[in-house]
């Protein structure tokens, strides 16, 4: 008798569910309120519901699917209320500065309590912020933290001394397996968390001397642990790029999706790093109010140029050291393993930067000193051409159109529509990038490769451009120099770096053969 009882309100609620997830969305889809059909759908479906972009998130290969996209439409509608953009004059009017874009829900809805730079959607909080932190991230500050810099490119040079092998016999070109003794891309993450953690906290991880990246993590209870930290760190942005994009569902599924252990590990994961974070910012701390006065990120939060306060709520404290450590050490890290692997795939680039670093630093110079290469073209157009070729957050950065609309790119774009354009599609625009899909650092050198600099976003760009570009850029310039001249490397026959989208790039493993080069040493009275 249940059975029957419950069965029509079990009819009903199918009926009610049909409607609202099924009926409703391809009603509102032919009404067209906004005027948004007249784009081309990413998928059949994309202008009825989130789910197709969802689903092509989980594939690992978002962005790229995107280029192939754009290279028939400059906009594409990826949702029912998103817009993205394969023009390059879209940059501008989408990121750059004066925009009346605002960053949209894909920034507050997974924030914490307080948000942060990266995070705040509000202009005149945001400007706050940028405020207090332009000094910490300000060019000046370079000279003061290159020595950190320097200090971990030396611990990762002494354990890449241990590790090297015998260069390899004239005419082979691939090591064997056992000589592959440097996974190249843990060991340049390790440096670059070392890094971040110094210059914003003055703090030691010793990633670099231990060879592994367990640390000690702080929960709410005071607590303590020992987790590993890019164990932590990457599942934490993934989670988010691939249950975002429907904003009106996202907490709910947020919390669902735990009920799969594929979701569940992800949240533990993002867990163990919100606990990282805890324990270096009360370590900070800690040291703060005992007296220590410290040329760091940190000083710069708490107190302004002059020593005044800045009377930060803790929450925004630790907000802030949260972004710091995460976008200040995964992007730089994708970087500088892509830059390598760009070069031992096309040989004789690596061999013109070779002879550009080798003239200016001295044979036995282990450490390249930033002033010495800081300005070298044919480097820093190595470093843009692989920023290029695979920025290291791909994803278009959703942004929000005003009420009253928007001219983008020709087109007349509603109010309150997101749009973005992704760095990987703009990246690859032939008409501005001919040969679009290959390493051609010349590019960027001389008169030309100043015009390109408008439609290169691998930092974002406007007002809300990536802050620590300049730390980024020192850390990037002094490891590559020092490591080319001092080493050979060798990939495994066949090998290809794999690739997984998030809202960066998840990179896989980079085995390489290493062994010290024979420079001519300079001898005495030439």
């Amino acid at each position: 008798m249940t059975l029957f009882t419950s069965a029509p309100y079990f009819a009903a609620l199918t009926i009610v569910i049909v409607f609202y997830f099924v009926v409703y969305p391809v009603i509102v889809y032919f009404r067209d309120a906004k005027g948004l059909r007249k784009f081309p759908n990413m998928s059949p479906f994309s202008g009825m519901s989130n789910l197709p972009f969802m689903i092509l998130a989980h594939g690992g290969a978002r962005s790229s699917y995107l280029v192939k996209l754009h290279k028939e439409h400059p906009i594409l509608r990826t949702g029912p209320n998103t817009l993205s953009f394969g023009d390059v004059r879209a940059i501008k009017e989408i990121y750059g500065h004066g925009t009346p874009c605002l960053k949209d829900e894909a920034y507050s809805l997974p924030a914490a309590s307080h948000y942060h730079l990266a995070d705040v959607v509000d202009k005149p909080d945001h400007a706050r912020k940028r405020k207090i932190l332009s000094s910490a991230y300000a060019l000046k500050n370079l000279e003061g933290w290159e020595h950190k810099v320097a200090d971990k490119v030396e611990r990762l040079i002494t354990q890449f001394d241990a590790r090297c092998t015998a260069p390899l016999p004239k005419g082979k070109l691939y090591p064997d397996k056992d000589e592959l003794t440097v996974d190249y891309r843990a060991w340049t993450n390790f440096f670059t968390l070392d890094a971040i953690a110094d210059i914003g906290l003055s703090e030691r991880l010793g990633l670099l001397d231990k060879g592994h990246d367990r640390v000690i993590g702080q929960w709410m209870d005071g607590s303590t642990s020992e987790l590993n930290l890019r164990e932590c760190l990457y599942p934490t942005a993934r989670k988010q790029s691939l249950i975002l994009w429907s904003y009106d569902y996202f907490k709910f599924l947020n919390k669902a999706v735990n009920l799969i252990p594929f979701y569940r590990r992800m949240s533990e994961s993002s867990q163990g790093w919100d606990a990282i974070v805890l324990r270096r910012s009360a370590e900070r701390l800690r040291r703060y109010q005992s007296g220590e006065k410290l040329d760091d990120f940190f000083q710069a939060l708490m107190e302004d140029k002059n020593g005044a306060p800045n009377n930060l709520e803790w929450g925004e404290i630790v907000a802030e050291i949260n972004i710091m450590m995460n976008a200040g050490s995964a992007t730089t890290a994708i970087a500088v393993t892509n830059v390598l692997y760009q070069l031992l795939k096309n040989p004789r680039t690596l061999h013109r930067l070779r002879e550009e670093i080798d003239a200016v630093l001295d044979s036995d110079e282990v450490i390249a000193p930033y002033d010495k290469v800081k300005h070298l073209p044919y480097l820093r157009a190595c470093l843009d051409e692989s920023l290029r070729l695979f920025p290291p957050t791909p994803h278009g950065l959703p942004r929000k159109t005003p009420a009253e609309g928007l001219w983008i790119a020709d087109q007349y774009i509603p109010g309150d529509t997101t749009v973005s354009m992704s760095a990987l599609v703009a990246h690859r625009d032939e008409s501005v990038f001919p040969e679009a899909d290959k390493f051609i650092p010349e590019r960027w050198l001389g008169e030309k490769g100043k015009t390109l600099q408008s439609a290169f976003i691998a930092f974002s760009a406007g007002a809300r451009g990536c802050i620590g570009r300049n730390i980024s850029y020192l850390e990037q310039t002094v490891l590559l120099s020092s490591v080319l001249h001092r080493y050979e490397f060798a990939l495994p026959q066949g090998f290809e770096l794999k690739r997984l989208e998030t809202m960066n790039w998840i990179l896989g493993e980079m085995p390489v053969k290493l062994w010290r080069r024979q420079l001519e040493t300079e001898t005495e009275g030439t």
